[in-house]
């Protein structure tokens, strides 16, 4: 360990090593001329994809999520899909059909639009219970069975999928396995005071600077994947982990804590975050900086205490309800130093 991370060298040899210090800000500079104040979030996707998770981003309309992920798809050399859910879908719509082809008199599988690599599942909620059940090989496993054959996604392959958490009509509630398959749920708020005047100035003067190339290709994602199994994680930050993981279980606002799978995505994630802070090895904070939006969709409070929430509450409030109990559970376990 040697305290500063070095660069990764390219699996070919042909290209320059990558630096995730640099992809990222060129990430966040990029996408930043276009929407602005989600730097964070910015961040957070790119720890998604080089994690090989998956991302829930949540808020009420008119927030630009969904024009946040197709600028960030903008800045990756990577196939992009948007597909639009709605309540009359089916699995096919996503995953594809098995058609007979009239010249050759056989049947052959047509690849529907998950067969990209960075997926926009626009108002995944309203989505029924089939199509939700038909996402969950494909965000687990990266491939799709039709007709007892197996097809692979493409690698890199990354979900972002956007849910409005007011407007409920017509919207079915993702189930827990689905939800437990996102490595972050995150809340998409309200710009600040500043920056709400800097998007009106941008909109005003017509400023808006979209990417007009792509910063990061596959073979640079590639890289900083394989740097990523290279960061150290001391076995006191893993007891670390650990405890948090198994303390969401016995929490008695919880009734169901978060699952072993959870902490194994975690891991990858905090690792990431390593990497993009120029370290080759995580400290307890990487822990705590990301803990809420991984953890805030994969636990379940119990009915009393979201019946106290519900008493006149926002979604906001539930949010924020889910933010205090997790930080609450990490206070109460000992950290390494």
């Amino acid at each position: 360990m040697t305290g500063v991370l070095e660069p990764a060298e390219s699996p070919t040899g042909s290209s320059t090593p990558v630096d995730p210090r640099k992809v990222l800000s060129s990430l966040q500079t990029a996408i930043g001329g276009a929407v602005v104040g989600h730097e964070d979030l910015v961040r957070s996707l790119a720890i998604a994809l080089v994690a090989e998770g998956h991302v829930l981003l949540e808020g009420v309309p008119g927030l630009a999520k969904t024009y946040l992920v197709r600028t960030f798809a903008k800045t990756l050399n990577l196939e992009f899909r948007r597909i639009q859910f709605t309540p009359d879908m089916l699995p096919a719509d996503v995953m594809g059909v098995i058609v007979l082809n009239p010249k050759t008199q056989g049947f052959e599988f047509r690849p529907g639009p998950i067969f990209a690599n960075v997926i926009l599942a626009d108002e995944i909620n309203r989505a029924p219970p089939k199509v939700q059940s038909a996402l969950l090989e494909a965000m687990q496993e990266r491939q799709v069975t039709m007709e007892g054959h197996t097809y692979p996604l493409p690698s890199p392959f990354i979900v972002i999928a956007t849910q409005n958490p007011v407007e409920q009509e017509g919207t079915y509630p993702l189930p827990e396995a689905e939800l437990d398959r996102f490595l972050f749920r995150l809340i998409v708020d309200y710009p600040s005071e500043e920056d709400e005047i800097k998007l009106l100035t941008q909109r005003a003067s017509e400023m808006v600077l979209e990417p007009t190339m792509s910063i990061v290709d596959p073979e640079e994602i590639a890289q900083m994947q394989g740097l990523r199994k290279s960061v150290y994680v001391n076995p006191e930050v893993i007891q670390y982990l650990a405890g948090i993981i198994r303390a969401t279980r016995m929490d008695s606002r919880v009734l169901i804590g978060a699952s072993p799978r959870a902490g194994v995505q975690f891991l990858n994630a905090v690792k990431v975050l390593a990497m993009f802070e120029g370290r080759d090895y995580v400290v307890p904070e990487d822990v705590r900086s990301i803990i809420v939006p991984a953890l805030n969709h994969r636990i379940t409070l119990s009915p009393e205490v979201l019946a106290m929430q519900e008493t006149g509450g926002s979604a906001r409030d539930g949010s924020s309800l889910y933010e205090g109990i997790i930080k609450n559970i990490v206070g109460r376990v000992s950290s390494p130093r």
